[in-house]
């Protein structure tokens, strides 16, 4: 009898235990879905405030208006003061993310994860906390975080989650317009590291690449998500590419990377147009390829290096210009006059390189890896170990103007800078920059 109540008394106890445990468990999966939801913190480190009337920028995406890495900005600083140009304010409390900010109308726009959460927040161009809102599920695995930029046109706000789900939201309101899962709607195949592309829209479309073998990239309606045209492609994978845009030949262009190749599409109906192998070992290329002076550049990580080719037949075919080995993993390329500008991945080392015959006119150890854009004349820099540098573009010679720490934020330097109204952004991680750089 008493060895009964003995176990009677071990049961209760480790019920009692297991529901405890259980309770604090429940719990805190519903603190951590909901801690997003919570206003990020601004603080500020100056009594900069300024009201930007008059500003009607209805349209933001990646690496600004042409994809190259241009922002087009005058009046900037020529050189920083050496602890680096003033911090006007950061927000922290985005959760995890690589996603750089897209930026109109006033506003910010930028995406964090909390969970298996996208997180859309909106702020003013003071920092100050506007709105937010759950968009959906997001990438919650290997190096969890949002990944693309989010594409503003015509009131509507384009995001794209890793787990291949198209939003489009009304960017006023932030509700849902329409929403599409390209893995299930069109036959696309998942990635590695979860799908990575900043939507592209065109006149009445949104680019997308689902990378079926069918429905290899796809143009929908970007008012109402409906199919307008499927191309197959060359039947790869995608490839965390964002594609490019280029108008001006007989056939309007969308010029990406899917898996082993950089392929031209007829803007208008999807047709494939070209197509030139581009491989790595890991057939990985986030790059979006850069297009001047007739000729598309594309650099790949991995050893692989850069390729030139040249658009001929009225953009309708390309030929080979040149290839060399600068092999930027995920950083992108900046062209200035003559020169493109870009990092190495596993052949290390910042480097300038001859637009129309691929020589490296030099290459040196430092700033690299790194994602580069440019703004007034100036390279800006941001290397994977958290250095910004201001770079004069010279062919000669590497020309290191400042340089400084970014320290707050967390994980790796991988989101590209952005530079708005003599502000340069800087997202790394759950944190968000803002440095006055005019």
């Amino acid at each position: 009898m008493k060895k009964v109540i003995i176990y009677i008394i071990v049961i209760i106890a480790i019920l009692i235990v297991g529901g405890f445990l259980t309770y604090n468990y429940m719990m805190n999966k519903s603190r951590n879905k909901f801690r997003a939801m919570e206003v990020p913190t601004t603080v500020r480190t100056s009594e900069f405030s300024r009201e930007f009337v008059g500003e009607h920028n209805t349209f933001s995406q990646w690496r600004g208006k042409n994809r190259d890495g241009i922002y087009h900005e005058n009046g900037l600083l020529t050189e920083w003061p050496t602890d680096g140009p003033q911090l006007l304010w950061h927000i922290e409390g985005l959760g995890d993310g690589y996603s750089s900010p897209a930026i109109a109308n006033g506003k910010i726009y930028v995406t964090g994860i909390d969970g298996d959460n996208l997180i859309l927040f909106v702020f003013d161009l003071n920092g100050k906390f506007l709105n937010r809102t759950v968009v959906g599920i997001e990438w919650d695995r290997s190096y969890p975080g949002t990944r693309s930029t989010v594409t503003v046109s015509d009131g509507k706000l384009y995001i794209f989650s890793s787990v291949g789900h198209l939003y489009c939201l009304n960017e006023k309101t932030l509700e849902l317009v329409w929403k599409k899962d390209v893995l299930t709607d069109f036959d696309g195949r998942n990635l590695r590291w979860g799908m990575t592309e900043s939507p592209l829209v065109i006149g009445d479309k949104v680019i997308i690449t689902p990378g079926g073998r069918v429905n290899n990239v796809v143009a929908l309606n970007k008012k109402t998500g409906e199919l307008i045209w499927s191309s197959q492609g060359m039947g790869e994978i995608s490839t965390y590419c964002s594609p490019l845009f280029v108008d001006g030949y007989s056939v309007p262009l969308i010029v990406t990377h899917t898996e082993q190749h950089i392929i031209g599409l007829n803007a208008n109906t999807g047709e494939l147009l070209w197509s030139h192998p581009q491989t790595n070992r890991w057939n990985i290329h986030p790059n979006t390829p850069l297009y001047a002076d007739g000729m598309i550049f594309s650099t790949t990580g991995y050893g692989a290096g850069s390729t030139m080719l040249r658009l001929i037949s009225g953009g309708k075919a390309v030929e080979l210009v040149w290839t060399n080995n600068v092999d930027n993993q995920m950083g992108g390329a900046v062209k200035i006059g003559n020169y493109v500008y870009t990092s190495g991945h596993n052949n290390r080392g910042f480097a300038c390189i001859n637009w129309h015959t691929g020589e490296i006119m030099w290459r040196v150890n430092q700033i690299s890896p790194s994602a580069i854009i440019s703004a007034d004349g100036m390279l800006y820099v941001y290397s994977e170990r958290g250095e910004m540098a201001l770079v004069r573009p010279n062919p000669e010679r590497f020309e290191l103007v400042s340089s400084f720490d970014v320290t707050l934020g967390t994980n790796q330097h991988w989101a590209h800078p952005v530079i708005h109204n003599g502000v340069l952004y800087i997202r790394q991680g759950d944190a968000l920059m803002a440095y006055k750089v005019k």
